[in-house]
Formats: structure tokens, sequence, C-alpha cells
């Protein structure tokens, strides 16, 4: 079970950083033309770059806290914030012309990220 955690967390910290690093350093109206980047018309280039950033933070605080053992239970603290994010996504993305398949892929990684939580507040805790 500890091996599988590890193994979502890095797959959703590898989603949250690539994401991340596209809306913090992209401009915005590249992104706006891109599949599934249309959401990025209606909102300010700071607000977009400001989720970029929370990405990045959020990549680092899936992996960083375990691996040198200050304040690990940021792990599933960061994973709960992330569940919010992609409950924010899927609505951004169903007021965006319903764009089914990335509100699928957002159920996915809540699903991930609903799962290290459960494992790291529970089961395989990094505190017990």
């Amino acid at each position: 079970m500890n091996t599988t955690l590890w193994i979502a967390s890095g797959l959703l910290a590898a989603v949250a950083l690539v994401g991340g690093i596209s809306k913090a350093f992209v401009p915005k109206a590249t992104l706006a033309e891109a599949p599934g980047g249309q959401w990025t018309r209606d909102a300010s280039a700071g607000f977009v770059r400001t989720l970029g950033v929370l990405e990045i933070l959020a990549a680092v605080g899936l992996i960083l806290p375990a691996v040198v053992d200050i304040a690990p239970i940021m792990v599933p603290v960061t994973a709960v914030c992330w569940v919010l994010l992609m409950i924010g996504a899927m609505i951004t993305h169903l007021r965006h012309g319903g764009l089914d398949r990335f509100v699928l892929l957002n159920v996915t990684y809540l699903a991930l990220a609903a799962f290290i939580a459960w494992g790291r507040f529970g089961p395989e805790s990094f505190t017990a």
C-alpha cells in the first residue's frame, strides 16, 4: 500500500508540475487557444499565473515533506487541497462548454488525490 501511495503521489505531482508550469509561464493567449484552455479567456492573467504557482506548490507538497521528513502531514493536506482544486476545475470546465473529457480527467485526478489523502491520513500515515 505504501508503494502504491508513493506512485500515486508521484503521478499526481507530475501532473501538477506540468500544469503549473504551463499556467505560470505560458502566455494566457496561448493557453486560451489550447484544447481545454478556453476558460482562460474569462480569467485574468494574474489568476491563471496564481493557479500555476499553486499547482507547482502542490507538486512539491505531495512529495517533499515526506522525502525530507519535515512536516509529512502536509502530503495528505496537499492532497485534500488538490481535491478542492479539481472540484473548481470541473465546475469551470462545465461552465465553459461542458468539456466532458477534461471534466473526466479532473475526476480522475480528484480520485487519485482522495486516495492519497485517505491513505496518508489513515492506514499508511507518515506520523504513525
